[in-house]
């Protein structure tokens, strides 16, 4: 029981990193209509960039993440003005091809500033765990993941709810031509979906990078991230959040009762999981079902 608890903890740990990193899928997805293939590799450039200032400027490692962040963001940016926007009215299968090309191009320059080596965060959370009973303790890195991942969801959630610029990005998700016609900017919003989705890649990759160190392979997190949101469906902020969840908490368990029978099947579970979800609920536990009639 005991074991089980922690492979649950872990699990949640990974599942709420996962949810963060889903978030971004599923805003550019709601305010453009597009997968961005590119994920995985802001995830990425973002644990890059904060290793860099705190080891390679000796920065503070909260100032290095505050200024991570305003990078990525600006980078986000910068991406959607002069790639995405002059593909606005272009077919969809354009700007999904181009974001695949974004991703190798960032991947390429990750590779070429930084290598192909494991790199790790020097020690910032303490190795001591916290005890939560005596058999069963956690690590503060891990703590403070569930804790930043759980402060970024909460804010988002706020932010599409209340702020007027978040409700102006659901407006724009739901009709793009009556958003236009209450004068809602469609090429602003489209960038600040660009630029919240690096954010909340780049504090995905921080996280993950203090967990398991850095190197290329950092990236397939942003495939890893699929399953999520097929599961929770492409347009739910809410099932971003759930699907995170479910999908960390059963990779970890099968990685603890099934990786010592079936090595791997940790990597796998959460494709299988996709699968079945595409056989039986394409649409996912939350998204939006698209009924076309003839």
């Amino acid at each position: 029981m005991e074991f089980f608890i922690q492979l649950l903890i872990t699990g949640i740990v990974l599942g709420s990193i996962y949810a963060l990193v889903a978030l971004g899928f599923v805003l550019i997805y709601k305010s453009t209509g597009v997968i961005n293939f590119a994920q995985g590799e802001f995830l990425m450039l973002g644990a890059y960039i904060c290793l860099q200032m705190v080891v390679g400027f000796h920065l503070n490692f909260w100032a290095s993440f505050a200024l991570t962040l305003i990078f990525c963001g600006i980078i986000g940016l910068f991406i959607e003005r002069a790639f995405l926007r002059p593909m606005i009215g272009e077919p969809i299968i354009s700007i999904i091809m181009l974001t695949i090309g974004l991703s190798s191009v960032i991947r390429a320059v990750i590779q070429l500033f930084w290598g192909t080596q494991t790199k790790v965060f020097p020690q910032i959370f303490s190795e001591k765990p916290i005890h939560i009973t005596q058999n069963i303790g956690i690590s503060e890195v891990y703590i403070y993941s569930i804790i930043f991942a759980a402060i970024f969801l909460g804010i988002f959630t706020f932010f599409f709810k209340f702020n007027r610029s978040g409700i102006a990005m659901r407006a724009t998700a739901d009709d793009q031509q009556a958003a236009m016609s209450m004068g809602i900017s469609i090429k602003k919003i489209f960038a600040l979906a660009w630029c919240i989705a690096a954010v909340v890649s780049a504090v995905g990759g921080i996280l993950i990078g203090n967990i398991n160190g850095i190197n290329v392979s950092l990236s397939f997190y942003g495939l890893k991230v699929f399953p999520v949101v097929i599961l929770g469906g492409l347009d739910s902020i809410g099932g971003a959040i759930v699907g995170g969840l479910i999908i960390g908490i059963l990779e970890n368990l099968c990685g603890g009762y099934l990786d010592s029978v079936m090595p791997g099947v940790k990597e796998i579970a959460p494709f299988i999981v996709l699968v079945v979800i595409l056989m039986i609920k394409p649409y996912g536990l939350f998204g939006t079902e698209e009924i076309e009639k003839v």
